[in-house]
């Protein structure tokens, strides 16, 4: 019996979403006839969806997420902010992320004082901190922007991905029933169903992680937490971080997160070379 070989499952997977690798054939030459009639049908469902945009514009599937999401949580009570995606090393070991932390490894350094944001949270805290200066009531804000991790290659992990952050200082309530509900204000506004799981953190050392089946979204954590004292934060928190690239790429029922993200070779899941 023979199976796709490799190159062509990925050549199908880059212009559809279907997973052909169990299919079988009687010898190679069936095989190839097969793959070239998927090929043909895949590429022009793919190109039909490119007409069909440039027919009909809007904007990206990843723009209208955070639209959405944004909307849910001013809603709610949450500050939009935007902060430099250049942060300090300074702010990276305050979050702990020092030469022995297992991230250390994966942040983009520009010189030995400054690198691209791994994670929206150490730039957060400077603002929650200098917030809470200005009111005795609760501080909630949130971000969405890109972060830069290096990452192996996967379906689900990008070199640049945007992360949507947001804390709640000085919740009214328990802090953890605080975070459930602002987890699934995001849930909403993304369309999707999921479960809660409690798991270890490097960073948080534990979080109440957000789960689509076997793929984790989210990951929040409440405080007081031991990383608090470093950035002179004092009082109770709660917070939840998620990739909206993995979000849209379930949403939306495709094959890698790379179709959902930034992107000079896909738009809105559709290959454009």
């Amino acid at each position: 019996m023979f199976e796709f070989t490799d190159p062509q499952i990925q050549r199908l997977m880059e212009y559809g979403d279907d997973d052909y690798s169990d299919m079988s054939f009687q010898d190679a030459a069936e095989r190839d006839r097969q793959f070239a009639k998927l090929m043909s049908k895949t590429k022009a469902a793919n190109d039909a969806g490119i007409s069909g945009l440039i027919a009909d514009p809007r904007r990206h599937d990843l723009s209208l997420l955070e639209a959405r999401i944004a909307e849910r949580l001013t809603a709610r009570g949450f500050i939009e902010v935007r902060t430099p995606m250049i942060i300090s090393t300074a702010a990276l070991a305050k979050m702990t992320i020092t030469p022995d932390h297992p991230l250390y490894k994966q942040v983009f350094f520009i010189d030995d004082k400054r690198c691209l944001r791994p994670m929206l949270a150490p730039n957060l805290y400077v603002v929650m901190r200098k917030l809470r200066d200005h009111t005795d009531g609760p501080v909630r804000i949130f971000e969405m922007g890109s972060c830069f991790r290096k990452e192996s290659k996967s379906n689900r992990h990008l070199e640049e991905f945007t992360m949507l952050n947001l804390v709640d200082m000085g919740p009214d309530g328990d802090p953890t029933e605080c975070l459930k509900t602002y987890i699934d204000d995001v849930m909403q506004a993304a369309g999707l169903e999921y479960t809660l799981s409690r798991e270890e953190s490097d960073v948080y050392v534990e979080t109440l992680d957000v789960n689509i089946g076997d793929t984790e979204v989210a990951s929040g954590a409440v405080g007081p937490h031991i990383l608090d004292a470093a950035h002179d934060v004092h009082e109770a928190w709660a917070g939840v971080g998620f990739g909206l690239e993995r979000l849209l790429m379930l949403k939306e029922g495709k094959s890698s997160a790379r179709k959902t993200g930034k992107s000079i070779t896909y738009l809105d899941g559709y290959k454009i070379d």
